[in-house]
């Protein structure tokens, strides 16, 4: 698959309802689109056998969490990299695939499509600083977490987790808050915005415009991501390129005129 290929696939992505939206397919042409012609088949293998394995442990009434950490952590060995958390790889679907190692929200695409397949309801959850997933059992919905062996997190957990990224007391007791589900499409989008945050402190603005990119077409009417991509091409000096995103951004919200318009005068001012 080429990049271009891939950023078709993105943007179809991008125009599906949030109920049709390919989380895995759309996962893969996003390391596709980073880098380009690599083989996806391991990392669809991976991803029917845990929804197969997965199947015929509900099958057995084992609980959905118990099913779904044993499969995925036990069973295929997916968990969370810890020696070299940052390393880009850990937000690759295709290299995750590979190295069985990554950060929780890359961990959690192959969580949701084997809950999917197995016909359980489990959804991401923008949890602060830390990517967490909702499933929904018998006795009501539960948070597990894919970085760590898919283990369960009681809500205690979760109150103290969210005391300690910086949420008021009013809100961390609020279990229904914490555990509010995303849509796929934001879990995804979730892992550009990783991908942008890392790309930009190592200075490798080329990763940087690639997942703002990436952003812009999965949310096609989400005015920011071309706000990144104007940023990151002027890092690189792509001047009329930075003009172009810019240009973009204020069509798709006028709300954003006024900061795109002071960012554009500046571009342009440096090409002339």
């Amino acid at each position: 698959m080429t990049r271009e290929e891939a950023e078709q696939i993105l943007a179809d992505a991008g125009d599906a309802l949030d109920s049709k939206f390919p989380l895995l397919h759309a996962a893969v042409a996003c390391a596709i689109h980073d880098y380009p012609f690599r083989d996806p088949a391991p990392a669809y293998a991976l991803a029917e056998a845990a929804a197969s394995s997965l199947s015929e442990r509900l099958a057995r009434d084992e609980s959905p969490d118990e099913a779904l950490a044993e499969t995925l952590s036990g069973e295929l060995r997916l968990n969370g990299d810890l020696l070299t958390f940052d390393d880009p790889a850990n937000t690759d679907v295709l290299d995750v695939a590979d190295r069985r190692r990554g950060i929780s929200a890359t961990l959690g695409v192959f969580y949701l499509h084997a809950a999917r397949r197995a016909g359980l309801r489990a959804d991401g959850v923008d949890f602060p600083n830390h990517f967490l997933l909702r499933v929904e059992t018998e006795e009501g919905p539960v948070a597990i977490d894919p970085f760590s062996q898919g283990r369960l997190v009681l809500p205690s957990e979760l109150s103290r987790r969210a005391l300690r990224a910086g949420l008021t007391p009013d809100v961390a007791d609020r279990l229904e808050a914490l555990m509010a589900p995303v849509s796929d499409r934001q879990v995804l989008i979730r892992l550009q915005n990783t991908l942008f945050a890392r790309a930009l402190n190592a200075r490798d603005y080329e990763a940087a415009e690639r997942s703002a990119v990436r952003r812009a077409l999965l949310d096609p009417n989400d005015h920011r991501p071309w706000l990144d991509v104007a940023a990151a091409r002027e890092k690189q000096g792509a001047l009329t390129g930075a003009l172009e995103a810019l240009n973009k951004a204020q069509q798709l919200d006028g709300g954003a005129a006024v900061a795109a318009r002071a960012v554009r005068d500046r571009v342009r001012m440096r090409l002339n």
